[in-house]
């Protein structure tokens, strides 16, 4: 069967058809769902989470987000091009038609929709998915405004949950609005504001404490930048195995038109942590740590900084003087500067596609094979790929607390400055 677009045939492909045509070169089958239900929530109670393999994701709410002229540009930059065959797929045959009549309108010849949609594709347990490992942890707003309003969420074991609003030193940021009933927490609690380094492990256990937190407690963190990322690692790092990260943050609750609160609400402190911190500290590598993995074949220290911090062109920070990168440091991009993610993040600041970033980790040699240590100028940056590696399971992964701002202090280390090359490490 086919229908016809502006410029296209809409041809409708069989489940069969589109189970054998996996994989091939020429083939891009693009998911536009959500992005949880491409990482693996179950919006619409499938039998079976995920997405189909190979996929790649563009939701059909970024027709909103982004300017029609530049809609060819994205689509582009996910293979999506007029010379590939393009299959879309949604939850229904509309959700794939649409998309297929936007390529129709730019020129693409001939577009294929998946028109059983993935509940007919994941009710048939012989046939395979993908999902984000550990996408239990990045939970979606309507996860959230459920479990807020006392529902019970998929995959929430019912034992309470602490909601945390985070951001460093702005209490004000909190009092004017934030999510409800969630607590204030100050980054500077779980770091030194002079080292920007993890706090001592009497000191965390402290504000742990005072937080009413135990180590296995539900902890769901957000902000509005990467704030919360540097506290989930703080937090797993000292031991709370279920740490949650709202995707899309702040700005994702407020979009979705969902409600704020104003009160301030303090927390009740408990006893005892219920274990010794640190729990996991192979989560962070210190300075003779990160010499080390330079000097290892079966590791790779990876520098989330932009291009003109890694190359020595700008130190990213008005409290950094020295310029450049630490030799031997692979570069893992971040975004425009020392306070975006761009890289890491969707059009909507959601976590982009993780095969995505797998791929590009890929390109400069990070892989799960490896132990991975992230370092930026202080942390934060290298919080959130820290955090996006751990959802995607590898097993092997730190973040160099120190950083730059460590390194780039002590005379006595080295810097690389200008392009990497085989004499420019």
């Amino acid at each position: 069967m086919t229908t016809s677009t502006d410029t296209a045939l809409v041809f409708h492909l069989p489940t069969a058809e589109l189970k054998d045509r996996l994989g091939q070169p020429a083939l891009v089958v693009v998911d536009v769902r959500p992005m949880a239900a491409y990482n693996g929530w179950r919006l619409r109670g499938e039998a079976r989470s995920g997405h189909i393999p190979g996929a790649v994701a563009w939701p059909l709410k970024w027709f909103d987000l982004i300017d029609p002229a530049e809609h060819a540009q994205h689509w582009a930059a996910k293979g999506v091009t007029p010379d590939k065959t393009i299959v879309t797929y949604g939850y229904t045959r509309a959700e794939g038609e649409q998309f297929a009549q936007a390529l129709g309108k730019l020129g693409y010849p001939t577009v294929l929709v998946y028109e059983a949609g993935q509940p007919t594709w994941a009710a048939d347990e012989r046939l395979p998915l993908e999902r984000l490992p550990r996408y239990h942890k990045l939970v979606h707003v309507d996860w959230l405004h459920e479990l807020i309003h006392g529902g019970k969420p998929e995959t929430y074991a019912g034992n309470g949950y602490t909601l945390f609003h985070v951001n460093y030193g702005m209490p004000e940021e909190y009092a004017a609005g934030h999510l409800p009933g969630a607590l204030y927490l100050d980054t500077n609690r779980l770091e030194s504001p002079d080292t920007w380094n993890r706090r001592l492990p009497t000191e965390l256990d402290a504000t742990l404490r005072a937080l009413g937190l135990t180590h296995d407690a539900t902890v769901i963190v957000y902000s509005r930048d990467t704030a919360a990322l540097r506290a989930a690692l703080i937090l797993m790092y000292c031991g709370i195995e279920d740490v949650r990260l709202l995707d899309g943050g702040y700005d994702g609750w407020v979009t979705a038109g969902y409600a704020l609160e104003t009160a301030l609400r303090q927390p009740t402190s408990v006893e005892s942590f219920g274990l010794s911190i640190p729990r996991y500290p192979r989560y962070f590598a210190d300075i003779d740590e990160a010499r080390e993995l330079i000097a290892s074949p079966k590791a790779e220290l990876v520098d989330i900084r932009t291009w003109a911090e890694h190359i020595g062109g700008v130190s990213g920070y008005d409290y950094i003087e020295p310029r450049g990168r630490i030799p031997g440091s692979v570069w893992g991009n971040c975004g425009s500067d020392a306070h975006h993610m761009e890289h890491y993040r969707n059009v909507d600041n959601t976590m982009r596609a993780y095969p995505e970033i797998a791929a590009n980790w890929r390109e400069a040699s990070i892989t799960p094979d490896k132990l991975i240590a992230y370092y930026c100028g202080t942390g934060w940056r290298a919080s959130e790929a820290f955090f996006y590696a751990h959802l995607m399971g590898w097993p092997d992964i730190a973040v160099y607390d120190g950083g730059w701002f460590e390194w780039s202090k002590d005379p006595a280390n080295p810097i690389g400055v200008g392009v990497p090359g085989p004499d420019n490490p």
